[in-house]
């Protein structure tokens, strides 16, 4: 190593490669290669780094993959300039909300297999962060901060615990490829149509028994669904009796309706009674008539043809949320929407 050094104080390189190196430590006067840009340091038996490392200001990639690094070195808060940081292959149980507000410009970060069970809400702080990557760790849980995170383009979820994902994850509008792979989910949330861009999904592996409501209205490339619990594809005859509607839900209806309407009386008051309009934030639109409503009074699937409806190349059918909003949308003939019956 004392060789590269020499070498990398004589030729003022930019890059600097250690990797492989069996390294245990690093020397103090490594921070006298104030110039160094990209510093690769994988493949070692490092541990901690040298807090001297700080002065190494116009570092933008860092790769410390395959150490022992058991936390995340605290010295990196002080490298503001660092763009892609490396930290795949080691034992690191949580990340340090004091280094994440140090690194403002990070736009790749990959955590890849290690033993993280929580993302510390702080995450918003990396505002131009556009590459995600946490596989192969024991996440139970993703936070809502993400939806803060505007830059983001790909993340890498695979290969976790998560039992859901926050909607908020949908306001992430530039986000193209998203994996979700062997992990706990259940459902996706309602609220799809958010990411505009995706091209990639993958939520292989899960125990998903449908996609939510206008899914197929998605540009995706490419969908990797296989491994889940997707509801099949059973027809059976079934006309339901008319219901009858709780005094709540047609308020609810009458509300959501002359709502619309900018100088209707409701309208005007409905500005005053903010529990009544979180209350009516959740409503829901009859795939139907189109009426909007508050319960969720009927649950449907429509199956979906991948390349029929979706332009993709698999030809293979998914079925996909659609809520009415009573049985007698449903008991129409003029639709091609199915009743979930629950085994």
């Amino acid at each position: 190593m004392a060789n590269d050094l020499v070498r990398a104080s004589k030729t003022k390189a930019k890059s600097l490669s250690l990797s492989c190196r069996k390294m245990t430590n690093l020397p103090e006067d490594f921070a006298r290669l104030t110039w160094i840009v990209i510093l690769k340091l994988n493949n070692n038996y490092l541990s901690d780094l040298p807090s001297e490392l700080h002065c190494l200001q116009q570092l933008t990639e860092l790769n410390l993959g395959n150490n022992a690094f058991e936390e995340v070195p605290s010295v990196l808060a002080h490298l503001c300039c660092l763009k892609k940081l490396y930290l795949y292959g080691n034992k690191i149980r949580h990340l340090s909300s004091q280094v994440l507000e140090g690194l403002p410009n990070l736009v790749l970060l990959n955590l890849n297999h290690n033993q993280i069970k929580v993302i510390p809400s702080e995450i918003k702080l990396l505002a131009n962060l556009e590459s995600l990557s946490v596989t192969h760790n024991h996440l139970e849980h993703i936070p809502v901060e993400f939806g803060s995170i505007k830059s983001l383009t790909e993340i890498n979820f695979t290969n976790n615990k998560l039992t859901g994902i926050p909607q908020q994850l949908y306001s992430l509008s530039r986000l193209r490829k998203l994996y979700l792979a062997r992990n706990n989910l259940t459902e996706l949330p309602e609220g799809v149509l958010g990411w505009k861009n995706l091209k990639i999904l993958d939520v292989a592996g899960n125990h998903l028994s449908v996609f939510p409501v206008g899914f197929q209205l998605l540009t995706l490339d490419e969908l990797f669904f296989e491994g889940n619990c997707l509801v099949p594809f059973m027809a059976m005859e079934s006309i339901q009796e008319k219901e009858i509607l709780s005094l709540k839900e047609l308020s609810a209806r009458l509300i959501l309706r002359e709502g619309t309407h900018i100088f209707s009386v409701l309208s005007r008051a409905l500005p005053f009674y903010p529990e009544l309009q979180d209350l009516l934030s959740h409503w829901g639109q009859c795939a139907v008539c189109s009426q909007p409503f508050l319960t969720t009074w009927l649950e449907c699937v429509q199956f979906i043809n991948l390349r029929k409806h979706m332009d993709m190349k698999s030809s293979e059918v998914i079925p996909v949320r659609v809520l009415l909003c009573s049985h007698d949308c449903f008991n129409r003939n003029d639709h091609r929407y199915y009743g979930l019956v629950r085994m």
